[in-house]
């Protein structure tokens, strides 16, 4: 299975809608959010956010609609983090000790998530939520774009240690470079966010602050 499965794969998982049917007792916590994280993943890749409502994910992860919002303030914080329980496995930070191919495979698979998946659609609408959404806003912040910057800048920093980048270059900068180049032409598509477009950005980058 390639990377680029990975929105068809959760589709897949529930492309009836089928209400998941459990048996009589309590369940653990961690198991009832694990189900609800499954359930919301798979459902936002499949129909979007338009069609994301906590009476859907309930229903499909067999849960209340009270234990949604016990855990989820807003439609858009609980669909936040099905999204990134769908993708995490796919944007996980590589460390052969090689800064420019870790680069390189990282920004490459964003792309792919971004293009070959619906992934892209929904990530866009949820950015573009978020700045009417308080609680939306905050949780990407904490849960999503915060953890995944301080991946890639403990990366270059190791890298800096490494002798791989110059000690005087910035990683919090290098970051928006590289990863904001991607969401700019995602969200403004004036030209088209491809994999070469990933190798050009990373190789333009290491020209530049690179030591080699």
């Amino acid at each position: 299975m390639t990377r680029s499965t990975v929105g068809r794969q959760h589709v897949e998982q529930r492309t009836e809608g089928t209400p998941v049917r459990r048996g009589r007792g309590r369940r653990p916590a961690d198991e009832v959010r694990a189900d609800v994280l499954a359930a919301a993943g798979a459902l936002l890749l499949r129909d979007g956010m338009a069609a994301f409502t906590f009476e859907r994910v309930a229903q499909e992860a067999g849960v209340s609609k009270t234990t949604l919002h016990k855990w989820w303030p807003s439609r858009g914080t609980l669909a936040l983090d099905g999204y990134f329980h769908a993708v995490e496995s796919v944007l996980a930070f590589p460390d052969t000790g090689d800064i420019g191919a870790d680069l390189t495979a990282q920004v490459r698979a964003f792309v792919r998530l971004l293009t070959g998946t619906p992934a892209g659609r929904v990530i866009g609408g949820l950015i573009g939520q978020a700045q009417t959404d308080p609680d939306l806003s905050a949780a990407l912040l904490q849960r999503y774009s915060g953890p995944r910057r301080e991946l890639a800048v403990a990366a270059m920093r190791r890298a800096q240690d490494r002798g791989q980048l110059r000690a005087d270059a910035d990683p919090q900068i290098l970051v928006d470079q590289l990863w904001g180049a991607c969401y700019h032409r995602l969200l403004l598509p004036d030209e088209p966010l491809t994999e070469e477009f990933a190798d050009r950005l990373v190789a333009n980058l290491l020209h530049g602050v690179g030591t080699g």
